[in-house]
């Protein structure tokens, strides 16, 4: 015999809130995960395309190792900028400054961040673009958000990762850092969606292109607090903005000193 519910439970039942995704350590409830990810996706507001794209994401256990295992920021300063090459960073950016320094008056006078943090960020998180990453961002910030360790943080910018194949701005085979970061200045999707500046004026915002991606930085670091015409060094207005970029003391420390050598 069928038994009907009550109506106040029939109440209860429509008005609870969606069942969460439930993370994992392996491989193995990935799917899962997928499909009860999908449906919070959905809620978000991702389209066909994004949708399609976490449905096609594979497990990137690379990414979960190169998450488990990061040794660079728990080197002192020193260690750390010898092992980015700092003194090459700072030779090349100043050439680079120079070569063009009508484009990077220009992203100065439009957000108010100088050419050598600009540049200085530039070539620590590339080396002004020759290394742009060989992980799919897709696949890569899927699985970090999967992953238990840090899914939170990782959770919006696997929507906008997903969302940014809606726009077209990235496709699931577009290729960046480990972590999902992308484009010339490693860029984590959900930062990408909301700070990307079409700098070229061709109507996307491109973050493969060194001028959109160093625009979206400049535009990232003013609205995250940089104020125009303020130095930048350890105890001045613009030092701790730096910590937004990269929360690592050292990678902060960095750029302040290599940032002050190429604007010389």
């Amino acid at each position: 015999m069928r038994r009907l519910l009550a109506p106040a439970l029939i109440s209860a039942l429509l008005a609870s809130p969606a069942v969460a995704a439930t993370c994992g350590n392996t491989s193995a409830g990935f799917d899962a995960w997928k499909q009860a990810f999908s449906a919070e996706a959905k809620r978000a507001g991702v389209r066909k395309a994004g949708l399609q794209a976490l449905a096609n994401a594979q497990y990137a256990s690379r990414t979960i190792s190169a998450d488990r295992n990061q040794k660079s920021f728990k080197y002192s300063l020193e260690k750390f900028m010898q092992v980015r090459g700092s003194s090459t960073i700072v030779a090349q950016g100043r050439k680079r400054k120079a070569r063009n320094p009508d484009f990077y008056a220009a992203l100065e006078r439009k957000y108010g961040v100088p050419a050598g943090v600009l540049i200085a960020i530039h070539g620590m998180e590339t080396a002004f673009g020759n290394y742009m990453g060989d992980s799919q961002v897709v696949s890569a910030i899927v699985t970090l958000t999967y992953d238990c360790r840090r899914s939170d943080f990782f959770r919006p910018h696997a929507l906008g990762a997903l969302k940014l194949v809606d726009q077209g701005a990235i496709t699931p085979a577009t290729l960046g850092a480990k972590h999902g970061e992308l484009g010339h200045t490693q860029f984590l999707p959900g930062n990408a969606l909301q700070y990307g500046q079409d700098w070229d004026g061709n109507g996307r915002v491109d973050f493969y292109n060194m001028g959109d991606a160093l625009a979206s930085t400049a535009n990232y670091l003013r609205q995250k607090g940089w104020k125009p015409g303020k130095g930048y060094q350890p105890g001045e207005p613009n030092y701790p903005v730096l910590k937004q970029w990269n929360a690592a003391t050292v990678y902060q420390q960095s750029l302040a000193i290599m940032g002050r050598q190429i604007d010389g």
